[in-house]
């Protein structure tokens, strides 16, 4: 099949639509992606890009093509809105060109946040009339309402307008965690239109280089947060945690990762004086992560206690499962019942940093080979739900029923 992949996220940021690209194309199909220009999560356009650089590009087989955007900078509400407007409209011209030059079968459109990345889909519809399968990752305009802040009314109703215009022109919705499903049909009879399609872990981490250079780790049992260090993951309840446990001399809490909460985050170390607790690490590539989860004893998930996030199953439990390391999860939710139907970790309410203090210490006090009968759990709930090369083959199955 001739595929076309619509994202604003692609390589060398790291996002789920990396793996589909390169695995559909590895599989025969003939596969382009309209994506932007890499600026994700920092802000800063990444070395050997730029406005005229490396605006097209074929990497293993994949053809590339980066419209222009605003990059997104600190991430304010204006410049936000700034980067994901920008990068649609640009997209959409490219869109239009794109449709004279070539026919698609099908269009994929990737869809962590924004919504808005669906109207590049939209001109190639209504151009070729090519069915697209819209992968939903974020609610809107939930997304926009809780993780943003967004309040009015009036931008509320735009964005539902929206979301429900782009549902419509779907062929399928693919969802990553079946609570997303009620909230889809509250805004239309799309019932027939919903597919579930969860997330996986890329292959770097579940069978990844245990030798990866790595920073030397701290002494002691290691909690390991690894990801987006954001309003999402709810590091105010983290870093209460940790101050409770701060007396506990051989609890060490590690953050892999960077965002937006991280100078908040350095703040409270600094403040509390929680250096011989928490350690900051900083961001590292995806390859580094299989190194850092085996030095790890458990591994620690959160997000903020929202209705929107307690439909939502956070892609690092895939990843954490496939480490076959135990779990520390502060959510509610779908994701804490993965979890626990897996029996691979603890969970504990979002937002109760009190009582994640007292399940670390816990947890800390378990026999070595009950951690390791955990990982082994969540590794196996992993390979029998979760694995990429199976999720790309449903894929296959869906857009060729066309």
């Amino acid at each position: 099949m001739n595929i076309l992949i619509v994202t604003q996220y692609f390589y060398p940021e790291n996002f789920k639509s990396n793996d589909m690209a390169f695995e559909l194309q590895k599989r025969g199909h003939n596969v382009t992606v309209l994506t932007g220009i890499p600026n994700y999560p920092e802000g800063k356009i990444y070395d050997g890009y730029s406005f005229s650089e490396n605006r097209e590009q074929m990497i293993d087989g994949v053809k590339i093509i980066r419209a222009l955007l605003l990059p997104r900078g600190k991430g304010g509400g204006i410049r936000l809105f700034l980067n994901y407007f920008s990068w649609a409209f640009f997209a959409s011209l490219k869109a239009r060109k794109l449709s004279s030059q070539e026919k698609y079968d099908a269009v994929i459109v990737h869809e962590p946040s924004p919504i808005t990345q669906f109207y590049p889909a939209l001109v190639i519809k209504k151009l070729q009339k090519t069915p697209v399968y819209f992968w939903v990752m974020d609610l809107w305009p939930e997304s926009l309402e809780i993780a943003g802040g967004i309040k009015n009314k009036f931008v509320l109703n735009f964005f539902t307008k929206m979301v429900q215009k782009f549902y419509n022109e779907s062929e399928k919705i693919l969802i990553t965690s079946k609570g997303f499903k009620e909230s889809i049909l509250e805004k239309g009879n799309y019932k027939s239109k919903i597919e579930y399609f969860p997330n996986w872990a890329e292959d770097t981490i579940s069978s990844g280089n245990l030798d990866y250079p790595i920073p030397d780790l701290p002494d002691g049992f290691k909690v390991m947060f690894a990801g987006n260090i954001g309003e999402a993951q709810d590091m105010e309840s983290i870093m209460e945690a940790a101050l409770k446990l701060k007396n506990i001399k051989y609890i060490k809490i590690i953050l892999v990762g960077d965002g937006r909460k991280m100078p908040f985050v350095q703040d409270f170390i600094k403040e509390h004086e929680l250096q011989d607790t928490v350690y900051t690490m900083g961001r590292f590539p995806v390859e580094a992560m299989a190194s850092f989860f085996n030095a790890a004893n458990i591994l620690l998930v959160s997000l903020k206690d929202d209705p929107i996030f307690n439909l939502t199953v956070p892609a690092k439990v895939q990843a954490y499962m496939s480490s076959g390391k135990p779990i520390m999860a502060m959510l509610n939710g779908e994701g804490a019942e993965n979890i626990k139907e897996a029996r691979c970790g603890f969970t504990v309410p979002a937002g109760d940093g009190e009582k994640l203090a007292k399940t670390i210490e816990l947890a800390s006090q378990k026999d070595k080979e009950e951690l390791n009968v955990m990982g082994l759990n969540g590794k196996f709930f992993y390979e029998k739900n979760y694995k990429m090369e199976e999720c790309i083959s449903n894929l296959e199955k869906i857009i060729s029923k066309k």
